[in-house]
């Protein structure tokens, strides 16, 4: 491994903590890819000066992150990063290929539905009226990362199985000239139910992301309603605080 590492003994930030996050830093970047190895924690603690407890501590906490791995006869293996999205009206397809995740997508249902009373009103159409539901697996360097339930009113575009395997769905509603202005969003977490980790790769009981939003056009009109659950391990929601003044 030849990555530029160094800890700062007059810091009051701990040995472990520093190496971890230099360490996190270099796998969300992609200098430490997946399926790289680490290397020996023996050699590590050398270089750096460290003991091996505090390197040990260190990785520890990566794998606990979920971020490393440690194989039998094969050593610790970077296993992804984790995905942080921005809170902001951006598809998680875009995000994940920003973030170079190679992002793919597994469509699992694409029909026609009577719309229930809370779709209805998030679309603001008819309860019963016809929606279309689009159900798509997320996948990012083919590991399942999110599912994705969306509701859009009938006739705002056409959708075939094709296209939604290959790119967002907010892609191919830009591209069918309509304008994203303004979402309303909704963020919780919950245990999986036992089809849910299973779809997820997740234990049962694995603690997920859920969000729900409503999107709207530049006319005010509602034009998709989504039920999103995620793999906590996996993703987080990033944003940023200002102080009012």
């Amino acid at each position: 491994m030849s990555l530029q590492l160094s800890v700062d003994r007059n810091s009051p930030v701990p040995l472990y903590f520093q190496l971890s996050q230099q360490l996190e830093a270099a796998i969300e970047h992609g200098t430490l890819t997946p399926g790289s190895l680490l290397g020996n924690e023996i050699e590590l603690a050398a270089r750096l000066g460290l003991s091996r407890p505090t390197v040990r501590q260190a990785i520890q906490s990566l794998v606990d992150k979920g971020l490393l791995v440690r194989r039998r006869g094969v050593g610790t293996q970077v296993v992804h990063s984790q995905v942080k999205r921005p809170l902001e009206l951006s598809s998680l397809y875009d995000d994940l290929e920003s973030a170079g995740q190679r992002p793919a997508t597994r469509v699992l249902g694409n029909i026609l539905e009577p719309a229930s009373a809370e779709v209805a009103a998030a679309l603001g159409v008819a309860e019963g009226s016809d929606v279309q539901r689009v159900e798509r697996l997320r996948l990012a360097h083919g590991e399942p990362m999110a599912y994705l339930c969306n509701w859009l009113p009938r006739g705002l575009l056409a959708l075939d199985t094709e296209q939604l395997e290959a790119t967002g769905l907010y892609r191919l509603m830009r591209a069918a000239g309509i304008t994203l202005h303004s979402a309303r969003q909704t963020i919780g977490a919950r245990s999986a139910t036992a089809e849910e980790a299973e779809r997820l790769t997740e234990p049962e009981g694995a603690p997920l992301l859920t969000m729900q939003r409503t999107t709207f056009d530049d006319t005010g009109r509602a034009v998709e309603f989504g039920s999103h659950t995620y793999r906590a391990s996996r993703y987080s929601f990033e944003f940023q605080l200002l102080v009012r003044s």
